[in-house]
């Protein structure tokens, strides 16, 4: 058996399908941002260990919940609230042969985005590969937003799907949210600038760690110019965003606009730092 982390914050629309699509599991763990909707209430009934901690970014926040939780199990299964594990993913795991201790310390699982009308964004999907099963112990996280998952260790691959819902709470709820993670991501871009960290062309194209692959091409993906437009048609062409029809071609189009954010965000850091 594995453990789940499930992390919240306001989550009562989407916890009910979270938590019924593991109930195969015997620890199950909210990690709450202190939520004021119902999520502890029904945590609580789904018989959740709850633990909470006042979110700061999203790589200290996941460390510290790896370092001070308590797990029954030596592996966690670790999803968001607008996620749902596939029966198909279920029965991959339970097939695995998780010892506590050896080379193995992480598993690589297929993500599913489904866009707001239910259509799986099969071309569209920026990212469909995620280290989410892992020994908690071999684990860390790097990154104020969309961390960096850095194991302790040799990974591999599982079967099944893990299944996203990333527009269930609607569009402007996305838009708010990613207006957020812009923020971040310009600290983070400002950081890295300050910080003088250099990024391997190399790398990014060769390495065979996944997870060391997309930190190099993230970090190169921002230096250049006229990123937005590059997303979009880097998404559209070589994804082949078009394939999934009009859900494709809006989601490349949200997820430049997205990039937009995140440019204008860090010119106008930048011009404050100046002038300071």
């Amino acid at each position: 058996m594995v453990s789940v982390l499930i992390l919240t914050k306001n989550e009562e629309q989407d916890l009910p399908d979270c938590l019924a699509s593991v109930s195969w599991c015997d620890d199950i763990h909210v990690y709450d941002s202190f939520s004021e909707d119902q999520t502890l209430e029904i945590a609580i009934k789904a018989g959740a260990i709850i633990t909470q901690r006042i979110f700061d970014n999203w790589s200290a926040h996941q460390n510290w919940g790896l370092a001070n939780i308590q797990f029954k199990h030596p592996w966690v299964l670790y999803i968001d609230a607008d996620e749902r594990v596939s029966e198909s993913l279920r029965n991959a795991i339970q097939l695995l042969e998780l010892p506590a201790t050896g080379d193995v310390v992480a598993f690589e699982l297929q993500r599913r985005d489904f866009a707001w009308n239910g259509q799986w964004l099969r071309h569209a999907q920026m990212s469909p590969f995620y280290l989410r099963l892992f020994r908690p112990d071999k684990m860390r996280y790097e990154r104020l937003v969309n961390p960096v998952s850095i194991p302790d260790g040799k990974t591999d691959k599982v079967g099944g799907f893990l299944d996203h819902y990333p527009f269930s709470k609607g569009i402007k709820y996305w838009i708010q949210r990613h207006l957020s993670y812009a923020d971040m991501e310009a600290l983070t871009r400002l950081k890295d600038v300050d910080q003088g960290v250099s990024f391997s062309i190399k790398k990014a194209l060769f390495s065979s760690d996944f997870t060391e692959k997309r930190y190099h091409q993230k970090g190169l993906f921002y230096q250049l110019p006229g990123r937005p437009l590059i997303k979009w048609l880097y998404m559209v062409l070589v994804r082949r965003a078009f394939l999934d029809g009009k859900a494709g071609i809006t989601y490349a189009s949200l997820q430049a606009i997205y990039e937009y954010f995140i440019v204008l965000r860090s010119e106008e850091l930048i011009n404050q730092k100046k002038v300071k």
